[in-house]
């Protein structure tokens, strides 16, 4: 049986399908060519990230397509249901990235109280010829220790931040309609451990309180954070979104920042993927990423054999 990898797999996950008697095709096929693709080529199983899109016209085209597999968390880009309906198995790999992620979190927090992102920009322009000028400007920097971390939505990816901020010696707080308490477990290298209890409580009580707040939400229909949320706020907060685009209004974000009631913001995903608006790519106050917050050698590698070995388990 064949498999389309169209966005890419590891080759730890290749040659896990290969064992398992797949054939693994990793062609990159265009958008509006996938379905023509499969057909022509019989492909049972077809492996996305964020950029191929499966939905209805896909699946309807699509008769002899047995899975449809997500590597990564999310699946706001494959019409799940739909797929269910027509005896599609769909899959996914929760587990695998929440530490990559995690880390990205904390890789735009310590550049947004650090000011690395922009220190960045300035020190191969201005640094032989304003070097006083710039470490003023970057002179008022923030230790995260000792801060409250408002996390919205305590599942995977945000109990794993919720473990590197207990490292540093943050104060966490959650928010999680879903998720009324979790247990969460500070592993060391010498194998011990501490394990603290986090409550979930109100978003607008997470918003006063927080220093700083990381979004780890699904795509909503709505705004997590507008205008009326950036209100409550505490004035100099920061805000780190790696989950997904559309969870934060970035009209009334970058209002916030040229006010300075928002510090900065670190954001890994964007409103309009691919083609972010350059008011947020030019804005000096935002660290930015393109996407990769599941990019990482170890998590792909996780990616690509959770889901050759979901695969297997359901074909092989």
């Amino acid at each position: 049986m064949k498999v389309l990898a169209n966005d890419g797999i590891s080759k730890s996950g290749i040659l896990a399908l290969e064992k398992g008697g797949f054939e693994v095709i990793t062609t990159k096929v265009a958008q509006e060519q996938v379905a023509n693709f499969v057909n022509e080529n019989n492909v049972s199983v077809v492996l996305v990230r964020s950029a191929t899109k499966v939905r209805k016209d896909i699946i309807d085209a699509c008769p002899g397509l047995k899975i449809i597999g997500r590597g990564g968390v999310g699946m706001d880009n494959i019409d799940v249901d739909y797929a269910k309906s027509k005896g599609i198995h769909v899959i996914n790999t929760p587990a695998s990235s929440s530490e990559s992620v995690a880390e990205l979190v904390f890789a735009h927090l310590f550049s947004g109280v650090r000011f690395l992102h922009d220190s960045n920009r300035n020190m191969p322009l201005e640094g032989d010829t304003n070097f006083e000028g710039l470490k003023k400007a970057y002179a008022n920097g923030i230790e995260l220790r000792g801060k409250t971390l408002g996390v919205v939505g305590i599942g995977r990816i945000g109990q794993a931040t919720a473990k590197m901020a207990l490292g540093l010696g943050m104060k966490v707080i959650a928010a999680d309609m879903f998720i009324p308490q979790v247990d969460v477990k500070v592993e060391f290298f010498d194998g011990q451990s501490i394990t603290t209890t986090i409550v979930s409580q109100s978003l607008e009580s997470l918003f006063k309180e927080a220093d700083f707040i990381t979004l780890h939400v699904p795509a909503q229909d709505g705004y997590i954070i507008g205008e009326k949320e950036l209100a409550i706020m505490k004035d100099g907060v920061g805000i780190v979104n790696c989950a997904r685009g559309g969870v934060i209004d970035e009209v009334a974000l970058v209002k916030a920042l040229d006010s300075g009631k928002v510090l900065f913001a670190g954001l890994d995903v964007f409103e309009n993927e691919p083609t972010p608006e350059m008011t947020i790519l030019m804005n000096h106050k935002i660290s930015m990423t393109p996407h990769i917050g599941a990019a990482t050698g170890e998590a792909q590698d996780r990616i690509g054999t959770e889901l050759a070995s979901q695969i297997i388990s359901i074909l092989g």
